[in-house]
This record gives C-alpha cells, structure tokens and sequence, in this order.
C-alpha cells in the first residue's frame, strides 16, 4: 500500500504550530540537516520569515554507524553562518526515525559552540522504532515503524509512504 501526503500542507502545520511558539520571540536561527531536512527548512524558513540565514548540517562524520556503511560520496560541508554559543536553534530534519541523526546533529552543533535552546521540527516521525530517548517538539505526520518514508525532492517536493508487506515465514 502506497500513501502519499501533501508535503506543502505538513508544512504550512508546522510553520503555524512555529508562529506560536515561544522560542519564536526570541530571534531564533534554524538550521537544516541535510539533505532532507534542509528542504524542509527552507520553505519553513521562508514562511516564517527568519532574519538569520539558514544553517545547514551535514552529519556524515557525525554518525555513529560511520564504520558499517561508509562514507557517502556526496559529503558536503556545514555551513552555520551565525553564532552558535548561546543562539536559540529551530533543528529540522525530515524523518524522526532512530533518533540517532539528530544525535549526530546535537554533536555537531555543539562543536560550533553552546546553543542556548534546540527546539527539534521534524516532517514526518516513526514511533516505535526509537533506539535513542530523543523526540520532536512539532511533527508534521506519523507514521508506523514498519511504513517506509521516503522525501523526494526539492522541486517538487513529494513525500511517499509505503507499507512494507509482512514477510512469510
């Protein structure tokens, strides 16, 4: 079974769940994890209508699974254009999955310097398949641990959810 979800409406959600927060009073920097979540951030960086650029994490020497799957090939470099010591964080990746890309993340910022608050946003969350006690302050959609995610992108941007069929035994 295939389900597709509207990616636009996840996030217009977000951006108005963003709106009332109150880290949102507080000048707060956003910053992407790529690639997924860098296309995320962008629309949600431009509809809430942020002064700070956009940071963008890659994670890749961040991983703690470095050594079983390698190096990507496409490893491109961070860019946070802003100061991250005492600066108020809006992270954004596309899916909450293990939660071990946003410890990677959380490792990686914390190099650049000691955020005052990391408020995490992600597109779609998988519960159920946590290996890590981390979780997202606003979540666009979710969907079962066994359903396959899949963000396409970034124009258009489309998001496919596929449920894996049950194996016979």
């Amino acid at each position: 079974m295939k389900l597709n979800l509207d990616v636009n409406t996840l996030i217009d959600t977000l951006a108005e769940r963003l709106r009332d927060d109150p880290i949102m009073g507080k000048a707060p920097c956003m910053v992407g994890i790529r690639t997924g979540g860098v296309w995320i951030a962008e629309r949600l960086h431009a509809a809430l209508g942020l002064e700070m650029p956009l940071g963008v994490l890659d994670i890749s020497f961040y991983r703690d699974d470095f050594s079983r799957v390698g190096l990507n090939p496409t490893v491109r470099p961070s860019d946070i254009p802003w100061d991250v010591e005492g600066s108020r964080i809006i992270l954004v990746d596309d899916v909450l999955y293990t939660g071990r890309t946003i410890r990677a993340a959380l490792n990686e910022l914390f190099d650049y310097g000691r955020p005052d608050e990391v408020l995490l946003t992600t597109l779609v969350e998988r519960p159920g398949c946590r290996e890590l006690p981390i979780c997202a302050k606003y979540v666009g959609a979710t969907v079962n641990c066994d359903q396959a995610v899949k963000l396409s992108g970034p124009e258009p941007l489309e998001l496919n959810i596929v449920e894996r069929k049950a194996e016979v035994a």
